[in-house]
């Protein structure tokens, strides 16, 4: 699962960074308002982190854009804690949650969490797909047999975004837009090595390669 940070505040982006990024995301960051308007619209994200208060261009100005263009991604805004009007304003912009500055770093990964399940139609707490449990904490897949396999940091995203989108063809193009971040060399052929990979971990029936469409991994 990919994500985009949009926060001009230096020391809070290191502090976020890799938590986020070790919590399974792969990450892009922009630090305003104009960049992160491009970004949104050119790149695939599964979700946003959205600061209100960017240079250049304001939050609440690149989620009405975004929204007027079209573009439902799930849309996560950080305010100031007594900032009741934003979060008002937010929400009527589009926002699809707010935290309020400053936040523990639990609460955003539980909350995007929340997002990203929303959006692909799953409430459970547990993603269970085919027998299989992804332990998103551990980063470890339990199988039907109750025995636990951990899995890399690329597996585990692009594990997950398959069971998130259970019997849906994914190409290598859409799969590669929402394993990797914008600057890693995006080559399609990785997916195919993944996807060998966790073959040899999950079962080499469970995910099917549909030749011209891509992959479809079987609930």
């Amino acid at each position: 699962m990919r994500l985009l940070l949009v926060e001009d505040d230096t020391h809070l982006v290191q502090a976020l960074a890799p938590e986020l990024r070790q919590a399974g995301y792969a990450l892009d960051h922009a630090a305003d308002g104009r960049e992160a308007l491009y970004l949104g619209e050119t790149e695939s994200y599964d979700a946003v982190v959205l600061d209100l208060g960017l240079p250049r261009m304001g939050g609440l100005e690149v989620l009405e854009h975004w929204r007027t263009a079209g573009l439902d991604l799930p849309v996560l805004i950080l305010t100031a804690r007594d900032s009741w009007m934003e979060k008002v304003e937010g929400l009527k912009s589009g926002a699809d949650d707010y935290l309020t500055k400053p936040f523990h770093t639990e609460e955003l990964l539980a909350r995007i969490q929340a997002l990203l399940r929303r959006r692909h139609g799953r409430m459970e707490q547990i993603l269970r797909v085919q027998g299989l449990v992804l332990d998103e904490e551990q980063q470890q897949i339990c199988l039907d047999d109750g025995s636990r396999v951990a899995l890399t940091a690329t597996e585990f995203r692009l594990l997950r975004y398959f069971m998130l989108n259970p019997d849906r063809p994914l190409s290598k193009t859409r799969l590669t837009e929402h394993v990797y971040e914008q600057d890693f060399d995006r080559d399609s052929n990785l997916i195919e090595v993944y996807v060998r990979r966790l073959r040899e971990k999950i079962g080499p029936d469970r995910i099917e390669t549909r030749r011209g469409q891509g992959y479809v991994f079987r609930s």
